[in-house]
């Protein structure tokens, strides 16, 4: 049975060979993601050209670092106790390790006397005691271990950061040269910082996945929204930049709005932490999950979890029971809404029409014939019982259709026309060649008449495949 809450798995150095990644999708792995912060360029294409030969039509994610700032490689992790004194420092040059240099270079210029800064998602926390030209005098507040490469926030400093830095473009450039499906840019803050990425990249792929994880972001969610291809709300960045006790409220938030521009939703972040060194899940854990799958998110993503963790299959199959399982509490109850604005009523009533036809009807599955993904997107986010079948003549569209709830995503080799709807059959024809159709399904078709890119669908056909074998004369 397909899942409908997709799994996005980040893969690390001990999950890349070629076996291990056939037994994380085995697993439930759904997308595999990529954190640009940890290894080098030639890892990343390297394993991207595993993936691809092993798992070709499961998308790839990969996170560039964009605006987040990050310990560099350390020399030496120090570890340190509460009231010791650390020096965090901006200097290019600085090649030594009594001093932990920063992937920000003006950070010094931004900080003084009082500010708070915190690391490793907020875990860490130093109290700046005084600034020296590049270096930062820090107190520690509390015992512990910075590692490399680990997360940099000053919430309530705003740090005058380019929208797009030569860092970024060497990760754009690469990620399009590779052939990723989706980006992740973090801490997004307008959409001026969307159609910034969308201008360099001026290409239809990657699609952009924004992260949204401060203060700005948060404030200008629906922009940022309206403007991506998906999102990602990265909890930790978010609560240590925003407020901890208010994150399960900015997460329902971020869901809600998202619903209403039929975006997907990735919620990240510690959802199953304790499980990078114990075979099984905390209570809290398991509620998390649940309760993300419950207000509508697309996708939960594991990190640590299966990037260095001891036990990742096993991460990935508990996070598909627990998502299965409250995914089949929303569709016995069935309740889905759709919002209705002036300029969306004829795709909205749309998806509507059909989430009632599949309630109402002993529709089987549901076949969405789609150049953009548009009208498979915007029906799986209204958590329908059914299984969507989303089908495009482009194989890059049909693998990132396998980020929707509930969706699978299907490349074939016939041209859709933009005059007539003869590719319709031809789909349904191939579908059940290659057995995703059966003999005994009832099915609903969406899309549009006359298919050309845009968000939007306004056909709909109801078929037997029984009929059309009998009456076409199909044959394998």
């Amino acid at each position: 049975m397909m899942k409908f809450t997709k799994i996005v798995a980040t893969i690390g150095p001990l999950t890349s060979s070629p076996k291990r990644i056939n037994s994380l999708y085995k697993a439930g792995m759904d997308i595999a993601r990529l954190n640009g912060s940890h290894n080098s360029l030639e890892w990343h294409e390297k394993t991207i050209k595993t993936i691809r030969k092993e798992i070709p039509m499961v998308p790839i994610l990969l996170d560039i670092p964009g605006k987040k700032i990050r310990t560099e490689n350390l020399q030496i992790e120090p570890s340190f106790n509460a009231n010791d004194i650390i020096v965090l420092t901006c200097d290019e040059s600085y090649k030594g390790n009594n001093k932990i240099p920063l992937t920000n270079k003006k950070l010094h210029l931004f900080v003084k006397k009082g500010v708070k800064i915190l690391a490793d998602d907020g875990t860490l926390s130093f109290l700046v005691q005084k600034v020296i030209k590049k270096d930062i005098y820090c107190l520690c507040l509390n015992k512990g271990k910075l590692r490399s490469k680990k997360g940099i926030n000053v919430p309530n400093i705003f740090l005058k950061q380019q929208l797009l830095t030569n860092r970024d473009k060497k990760f754009l450039d690469f990620a399009q040269r590779v052939g990723v499906d989706f980006i992740g840019i973090s801490f997004v803050e307008s959409k001026k910082h969307v159609e910034k990425i969308k201008k360099y990249l001026n290409s239809e792929f990657p699609k952009i996945v924004a992260k949204i994880e401060n203060k700005e972001g948060l404030k200008n969610k629906d922009q940022i929204i309206s403007s991506s291809d998906a999102i990602m709300i990265d909890r930790g960045d978010l609560s240590v930049e925003t407020d901890l006790d208010t994150i399960a409220i900015s997460q329902k938030e971020i869901i809600n709005q998202a619903k209403f521009h039929s975006k997907p939703v990735i919620v990240a972040t510690e959802m199953l932490h304790s499980m990078i060194e114990n075979p099984f899940p905390t209570k809290a854990e398991v509620t998390d999950i649940s309760n993300s799958v419950l207000d509508g998110c697309s996708a939960t993503m594991l990190s640590g979890e299966t990037a260095v963790g001891k036990y990742p299959e096993d991460s990935i199959k508990k996070m598909k029971e627990i998502s299965f399982v409250s995914s089949l509490h929303i569709r016995k109850k069935q309740i889905f809404q759709v919002k209705k604005s002036n300029k969306d009523l004829i795709k909205n009533y749309m998806a509507q029409a059909v989430a009632h036809l599949c309630k109402n009807t002993p529709i089987t599955k549901v076949v969405a014939i789609t150049k953009s993904g548009f009208a498979a997107r915007a029906l799986s986010l209204l958590q329908i019982s059914q299984p969507i079948i989303a089908v495009s003549d482009n194989v890059e569209n049909a693998r990132t259709f396998n980020l929707f709830p509930g969706t699978k995503g299907v490349f074939v080799d016939i041209a859709f026309s933009k005059k007539n709807t003869d590719h319709i059959i031809l789909c349904l024809k191939r579908l059940w060649k290659i057995n995703i159709l059966n003999i005994n399904d009832i099915v609903v078709v969406i899309g549009l008449s006359y298919p050309k890119s845009g968000n939007r669908f306004n056909h709909i056909q109801l078929h037997s495949i029984n009929d059309l074998i009998d009456i076409l004369g199909w044959k394998k």
